[in-house]
């Protein structure tokens, strides 16, 4: 993670210049990338926590998509509030605070695993979510002012890729350690005192790898407290109540913040399940814990594609390429749906690539010129988010109906089909 420029430099504080050219704070990007990894990495980690959490403690897909429900909340009670707390502590010290609350959702994951109970874990994911709301309270509208409001879609598209590389690395980690022994025992085939053991026993992997992200997460917190002045005199206009709601009657931003709620939903909906759509016997009919590592490629995807995006996104109008995009995730989800083996694993796995501009693209297009109103607007779009919690949740009620995870794809695709319509609106500047 690049923390390391500018340390050899004072840590006076350096002047924001707020004008057309946007930001000036030498150096601050880095501490944004790092912010951007971090996150990225935590959200991407209930892909593989989702499949062994559904197998300890047998649940349906319904059941299971709590997880993505409780994380996701979080988006919705935290949102506005977060960014309100931003603008009263600043965009430093407001990313120590929700880094912080990372920390100790981390941590909750060893009482967690030491009941073995269901809804500790859920509510452990739901303060390591809210934590992450903050964060990224701070790093979306921040990346976006660091720099001329012309190039804000690709500075932001570029910031993002950090992200998925972090959603690419943890969740490759994260199966090795988490779904190492899924394939051995059933939950289903034990009871009693032997069932109860068994899901500590599993369930010890979990905290390990949770207490693991702490420690990173501590070590970012101190980095970003000692540069917590590298920003003096930052703007932020005053607001009261539901800070921001006032905006969504901006017909921009109000379409931007749904196109938000049903990307993430559909983004997260697709990863929950991937690994079990993967290990289908009419695609690769392989267990989890051999295929589990392929939730990387679709991850990957997005970080390889958001490096691409950030440059033809300086080339052409980004709501065309968000319309391409969204158009180009239902192609493939209906190619992976409609065949089999490897063609449809790497179909479905290929809409991450597909997704890689989706989320700085819309945020940026909605967001385009709020000026000192920035972090309303952010916080309205981070409630946007929500959706990563109702669509995963309705996905698996779809799925457990049909009995088919590929019938459920209705869902994201009529998601993708909004998204298409949101670039087409939003093709010229605000």
């Amino acid at each position: 993670m690049a923390l390391a420029p500018d340390l050899a430099t004072s840590t006076d504080s350096v002047p924001i210049e707020d004008n057309d050219n946007g930001i000036v704070a030498p150096g601050l990007n880095y501490f944004v990338f790092g912010l951007f990894f971090i996150f990225g990495g935590i959200t991407s980690l209930n892909d593989v926590l989702i499949p062994k959490l559904k197998e300890l403690f047998t649940l349906n897909y319904t059941q299971a998509m709590l997880v993505q429900f409780c994380f996701f909340a979080a988006y919705l009670v935290v949102g506005i509030p977060g960014a309100k707390l931003v603008k009263k502590l600043g965009y430093m010290r407001g990313a120590v605070a929700g880094l912080l609350t990372m920390m100790v959702g981390c941590l909750m994951f060893i009482p967690a695993s030491q009941t073995a109970t269901y809804w500790v874990f859920l509510a452990a994911l739901f303060i390591l979510a809210s934590g992450v709301v903050i964060v990224q309270v701070v790093a979306n509208p921040l990346i976006s002012l660091l720099g001329p409001q012309q190039t804000a879609h690709s500075r932001l598209t570029f910031a993002q890729a950090f992200n998925s590389l972090g959603t690419t690395i943890f969740p490759i980690a994260g199966s090795v350690i988490i779904l190492g022994s899924l394939a051995n025992v059933t939950a289903a085939d034990l009871s009693g005192s032997e069932l109860i053991a068994y899901r500590q026993a599993e369930s010890e992997a979990i905290w390990q790898g949770y207490l693991g992200v702490a420690i990173l997460i501590a070590s970012v917190a101190l980095a970003v407290w000692l540069f917590r002045n590298r920003l003096k005199g930052e703007k932020h206009e005053a607001s009261s109540g539901l800070a921001g709601l006032d905006m969504l009657k901006r017909s921009r931003l109000g379409y931007g913040a749904l196109c938000i709620f049903l990307y993430v939903g559909a983004e997260v909906s697709i990863g929950s399940i991937i690994i079990n759509y993967l290990a289908q016997d009419r695609v690769l009919g392989q267990p989890e814990s051999v295929i589990g590592w392929m939730i990387g490629l679709y991850w990957g995807g997005a970080m390889v594609g958001r490096f691409i995006g950030s440059y033809f996104l300086r080339i052409f109008s980004p709501g065309k390429i968000l319309a391409f995009n969204a158009t180009g995730s239902i192609m493939l989800i209906l190619i992976s749906a409609l065949t089999t083996g490897e063609v449809s694993a790497y179909a479905l796995l290929a809409v991450g690539l597909m997704n890689s501009i989706m989320f700085p693209t819309i945020f940026s297009l909605a967001c385009e010129k709020l000026g000192s109103r920035a972090a309303d607007g952010s916080g309205i779009i981070n409630v946007a988010i929500f959706g990563g919690a109702v669509v995963p949740l309705f996905y698996g009620m779809l799925a457990d109906v049909s009995g088919s995870l590929a019938v459920a794809m209705v869902l994201p695709i009529a998601c993708y089909a909004i998204i298409a319509g949101f670039g087409i609106f939003a093709r010229r500047p605000a």
